[in-house]
């Protein structure tokens, strides 16, 4: 049975209605005081009228006739009765037939009677010499009435504060509604793996803080997502870097093996017949050159294994020019070696050796016939860079972004492990595999960074790499 499926409560609902809820609670309580304030306030304002026109009454010793009670009801708005000090019933006043009756029968002992028009409160004037009593009633106004006057402001200013603060409300929470969705939206994106940038830009805010709560959730969002996509290729890097190194390993353990069986077979062959022409000494140097190679793939595939030592950079690159000298010449490329540097690093000699020569024979390649190829080393930044320039067009630019990749290549034959091989060495090196194409040269060197820079082997900095 499938699971219900949840349901998806709005943002807007949420803000807007407790707070129009709060003001309607605040109104009613509003509505409720102001009607117990009217009601004490009308009943004693009835009370003090019922006391000051009995007060005047008296001390105007005006005799209650008839004419006189019906000018002092229409000026002050209070009805009158006179009762009969016998029986006690109304004989005469302002009320109306069915009010005195009722007045009658009607309990008078807290002070005010609730009659057919109304309700009144009561005041008494006892007249000299005269014998009835005259009963001055002031009328209550009524609850509702007193109510609605008392509190038509507060709805009114409720009713407009309403209309104002829905819409507002739910515009403004539409706009935060909308941003936090597309942030839910990009953190499910992340949970499936997609470590892209969000579809909302954190804009910076008006103030130095950066935005926000929502734009910089969005900015630490954002950051997230590139320290997962950084974190995933750093893993699937070193994943492939480790599976290169193990399938290098035993490529390299295959080949020395064969390089090693041939170079004993050619150099048998010289002792056996001494004269023989320069041609096995070509061999040979090629053989050096395939194990120069197969010394780049273990240190692709067992790095750290050769030990450090204090290394002079100018013998290194002799050596990388006597191993690729026989290459250059099969090619017709020029070769040459810049002047001495005499510079010293701490370094491992052969991973530096083999990273050099694949560059070298990657340079060889791209130079073609009548190109020429350079080694030379330079001060950066307080580092050396060892590079290696030759004068072909360069790598093609859809491979600018993953030359460094095992099996990335721009040769129809070749296998993409020689640059693979030099960002190796140079990132056990602690430096990386730059390269630049300008002005008709391609140029490739592996940066050393100064911690490993013998410091007075180290002149004034004369040249740059990016």
């Amino acid at each position: 049975m499938p699971s219900p499926v949840p349901t998806r409560r709005s943002l807007s609902r949420q803000l807007v209605l407790p707070v129009v809820g709060l003001v309607l609670a605040a109104v009613l309580a509003n509505v409720v005081c102001s009607a117990w304030l009217a009601a004490r306030r009308s009943a004693a304002a009835a009370e003090r009228l019922a006391a000051q026109v009995a007060a005047a009454l008296v001390a105007s010793r005006v005799p209650p006739t008839a004419a006189v009670l019906d000018t002092l009801d229409r000026l002050t708005g209070c009805r009158f009765l006179t009762l009969d000090p016998g029986s006690g019933r109304p004989s005469g006043g302002t009320l109306s037939r069915d009010d005195a009756r009722a007045f009658t029968v009607a309990d008078r002992t807290t002070g005010r009677v609730l009659l057919p028009s109304g309700p009144y409160r009561l005041g008494t004037v006892s007249t000299e010499g005269r014998p009835e009593t005259l009963v001055v009633l002031a009328p209550i106004r009524s609850l509702p009435v007193a109510t609605l006057e008392a509190v038509a402001p507060t709805l009114a200013v409720a009713a407009a504060t309403l209309l104002v603060l829905v819409p507002l409300g739910l515009s403004a929470t539409r706009g935060l509604a909308a941003r936090i969705a597309g942030i839910e939206e990009h953190v499910a994106r992340l949970a499936a793996g997609a470590f892209g940038p969000g579809p909302v830009a954190a804009a910076p805010g008006p103030t130095d803080d950066g935005g926000d709560e929502i734009d910089r959730l969005t900015g630490g969002v954002n950051r997230l997502a590139g320290a997962l996509a950084g974190a995933r290729q750093s893993l699937v890097a070193g994943e492939r870097q480790r599976l290169l190194g193990q399938l290098a390993a035993g490529f390299a353990h295959e080949l020395r093996n064969a390089i090693t069986g041939s170079r004993l077979a050619i150099d048998l062959h010289r002792r056996r017949c001494p004269g023989t022409d320069t041609s096995l000494a070509v061999a040979v140097r090629q053989l050096d050159i395939v194990e120069e190679e197969v010394r780049g793939l273990l240190a692709l595939g067992r790095p750290g294994e050769a030990a450090e030592v204090r290394l002079a950079v100018d013998p290194l690159l002799a050596e990388v020019r006597d191993l690729t000298q026989a290459r250059c010449e099969h090619a017709g490329v020029h070769l040459t070696c810049a002047a001495p540097s005499g510079f010293t690093i701490h370094g491992r000699r052969e991973p530096l050796r083999a990273a050099l020569v694949n560059l070298a024979l990657n340079a060889i390649d791209a130079a073609g016939p009548g190109g020429w190829v350079r080694l030379g080393a330079a001060a950066v930044d307080g580092g050396i860079s060892l590079a290696v320039e030759d004068s072909g067009a360069g790598p093609p630019a859809e491979l600018a972004a993953t030359l460094h990749e095992p099996f990335v290549t721009g040769k129809p034959e070749g296998v993409g492990l020689g640059l693979a091989v030099a960002s190796a060495v140079a990132g056990e090196h602690g430096g990386r595999l730059a390269w630049e194409h300008t002005a008709g040269r391609t140029r490739f060197a592996i940066l050393v960074p100064a911690a490993r820079v013998v410091p007075a082997s180290v002149p004034l900095p004369s040249g740059s790499m990016p």
